[in-house]
């Protein structure tokens, strides 16, 4: 019998993941009951060790979960419930978001790169429209072991972060933007044709892929030998 998965009848439930990248598998609320998260939850709850997280949730479904699985924390803005946050690592992550607009995704991304254990701080409304306030922080983004750069509109910002430091830099581009903006598109294939060598792309509003990003460059340096 394949003991990786648990089947729950409407949902087979990854508990081998975390044995595998270090984190247990990570529900994403859209679509589900709230009973439903409840269940998946409560197995990753009971078959694993580390930090159980539920991406884009709203607030009355994450009240209802919550009354079936006590113990979680709710992060509106990030729209993130979570139980057992794992301990606070060394690894420095930086989050940089291009324009107030852009900050449901950085929050996003800094909630669930906190809650697996990563040391995140976050700098907001920063975009190249007045380039001054990138620089004002250039050597604080210089001592982050890496960055994740959150803009919309063209998706400039991360070509600028990107040529101005050393560590990895993880692009999100949001569907912020007017009409040509085409929903984050624009921004997509701007980061993707980024003249800043080795920016690396992930999904439109993607937060929490840009988290899991930085998770992975944390646990391969941890796990050298």
């Amino acid at each position: 019998m394949d003991t990786s998965y648990l089947d729950l009848g409407f949902a087979r439930v990854d508990v081998d993941r975390e044995a595998r990248q270090g984190v247990p598998e990570v529900v994403y609320g859209p679509g589900k009951t709230a009973g439903q998260i409840a269940g998946i939850v409560t197995a990753l709850l009971h078959h694993n060790q580390g930090p159980v997280l539920v991406t884009r949730v709203g607030a009355d479904v994450a009240e209802a979960v919550g009354r079936e699985v006590p113990g979680g924390h709710y992060d509106a803005e990030a729209r993130l419930l979570a139980w057992r946050p794992a301990p606070q690592r060394t690894f420095a992550l930086g989050v940089v978001a291009a324009g107030t607009s852009d900050r449901p995704v950085a929050a996003e991304a800094r909630a669930v790169a906190t809650t697996i254990g990563l040391a995140t701080t976050a700098w907001h409304d920063v975009g190249v429209a007045a380039l001054d306030r990138v620089l004002a922080i250039k050597d604080e983004l210089r001592r982050q072991d890496a960055l994740i750069v959150v803009a919309g509109m063209e998706g400039a910002l991360a070509s600028v972060v990107g040529g101005l430091v050393a560590c990895p830099v993880i692009a999100v581009p949001t569907s912020t933007g007017y009409g040509a903006s085409l929903e984050g598109v624009t921004a997509l294939l701007a980061m993707h044709a980024s003249c800043a060598a080795g920016v690396t792309v992930v999904n439109i509003d993607s937060g929490f892929g840009a988290a899991m990003a930085a998770h992975r460059l944390d646990r391969s340096r941890r796990d050298r030998p």
